[in-house]
C-alpha cells in the first residue's frame, strides 16, 4: 500500500459506492469525509450522466448569449430570480465581504418548476422559469439535465449522511421538494467583457451558500482555482468525465464546521488568451422550504451554531451578492 498522502481533491467512483461491498462503502467514506474536512471539493464519475447532453445545453445556451444585449435584456432577472443576469449584475465577493468590481460573466438562471402548498413561500420562491424563445430546444435539454440532477444530488446526500456515520436519509429526507438554483455560466474573453480591473474575477472569492453544489466545466487557463489553508489558491483538478463537487454553508453549518464550504474563484480571462472563452454548468442544491438547520453535536460537529431556517438564510445569502 502507497504512503503517498491522499489528494485533498479526490475523485470518487461512484460505481463501487453503490454496488461495492462494505469495506470498499466504508473506504470511499472515510476518503470523503477526510476531502470535505480540507478542501469542502470532491471530483465524481460514475455518475451516468450523458456528455452529450452537457455538450448540447452549452451549445444552445451559446447561441443565446452571443445573441445582441438588447434582445437579450427582454429576460434580465434578479440574482435569485429565473432568466438572464447580465454583465455588473453579480460580485459574489460580497458574500466575504470583500468590495470586488462586478464578476465577468453573463448567467442564464432557472430554479424549480413545481410550485408551493403554502402561498407564503411560493410567493417568494416560485416562479415560472423563463426559456428564451431564440433557443426554444434549450428547455427540454435543462428540464432533463435538472432531473438528473436531482437525483444525483440526493444520491451524494446519501453518501454524505454515510459519511459522518449519521445515516443514508438524515440530509436527504429534507429535499422532497427543495427549491434549488441552476446557473448556465458564460464566461466569454476580452473583446465582450473588456480588461479585467484589479480585484476583477469572472467570479469572485466566495463559498456557496447552500447544500451541494453540482459543477461541469470546462478546464482554461482562466478556470477555476480553490483555496485550502495549507495551499492558498491552488487550479482546481479537472477530469471531463467528473463533475466538481463542493459543498455550500449550510451544510457545513449542518455539519457543525466539522465540513468547510469550499473557497473558490474562477480567473479573468488571461492576458496571454485574451479570448478564451469558457461555460459552466451549475447546480446548485438547496432543501425544503422551512427546513430547520440544527448543527450536529460533538463529537461528530466542532462548532454549535444557533439553528437557522434554511431558506431565511439562504435569501440573506443571495441578496449580499447582488450588485446596486
Amino acid at each position: 500500500m502507497s504512503d503517498a498522502p491522499a489528494p485533498r481533491i479526490p475523485t470518487i467512483d461512484l460505481r463501487p459506492w453503490t454496488t461495492g461491498g462494505p469495506a470498499g462503502r466504508a473506504r470511499i467514506a472515510r476518503t470523503v469525509d477526510a476531502a470535505l474536512q480540507t478542501a469542502g471539493f470532491l471530483l465524481v464519475t460514475g455518475h451516468g450522466v450523458d456528455p452529450g447532453l452537457r455538450s448540447s445545453i452549452r451549445e444552445s445556451a451559446r447561441a443565446f448569449f452571443r445573441l445582441p444585449a438588447g434582445t437579450k435584456r427582454a429576460y434580465e432577472a434578479k440574482v435569485g430570480g429565473r432568466g438572464w443576469l447580465g454583465p455588473g449584475a453579480e460580485a459574489n465577493g460580497y458574500a466575504e465581504g470583500t468590495e470586488t468590481p462586478p464578476d465577468l460573466k453573463e448567467s442564464l438562471t432557472f430554479a424549480t418548476d413545481e410550485p408551493f402548498a403554502d402561498p407564503v413561500v411560493n410567493a417568494e420562491w416560485y416562479a415560472p422559469n423563463v426559456w428564451p424563445a431564440q433557443v426554444p430546444e434549450l428547455r427540454g435539454l435543462c428540464e432533463e439535465y435538472l432531473e438528473r440532477m436531482a437525483r444525483l444530488e440526493k444520491q451524494l446526500l446519501r453518501l454524505l449522511g454515510e459519511a459522518l456515520g449519521v445515516g443514508p436519509d438524515f440530509f436527504s429526507r429534507h429535499m422532497d421538494h427543495p427549491t434549488y438554483g441552476f446557473n448556465i455560466n458564460w464566461y466569454p474573453g476580452t473583446e465582450v467583457v473588456g480588461e479585467p480591473r484589479p480585484g476583477q474575477f469572472r467570479i469572485g472569492p466566495h463559498t456557496d451558500f447552500g447544500t451541494v453544489t453540482i459543477l461541469d466545466r470546462q478546464a482554461g487557463r482562466g478556470g477555476l482555482q480553490v483555496h485550502t489553508d495549507a495551499d492558498g489558491w491552488q487550479d482546481a483538478p479537472y477530469d471531463p468525465a467528473a463533475f466538481t463537487i463542493n459543498i455550500g454553508d449550510l451544510l457545513a453549518r449542518w455539519t457543525g464546521d466539522r465540513w468547510r464550504s469550499g473557497r473558490h474563484r474562477v480567473l479573468p480571462p488571461p492576458a496571454d488568451a485574451p479570448a478564451e472563452e469558457l461555460m459552466s454548468l451549475v447546480y446548485f442544491g438547496e432543501c425544503t422550504p422551512g427546513t430547520l438547520v440544527e448543527s450536529l453535536p460533538a463529537p461528530v460537529g466542532r462548532v454549535v451554531h444557533p439553528p437557522v431556517d434554511s431558506h431565511v438564510y439562504l435569501r440573506a445569502k443571495l441578496d449580499s451578492i447582488t450588485v446596486g
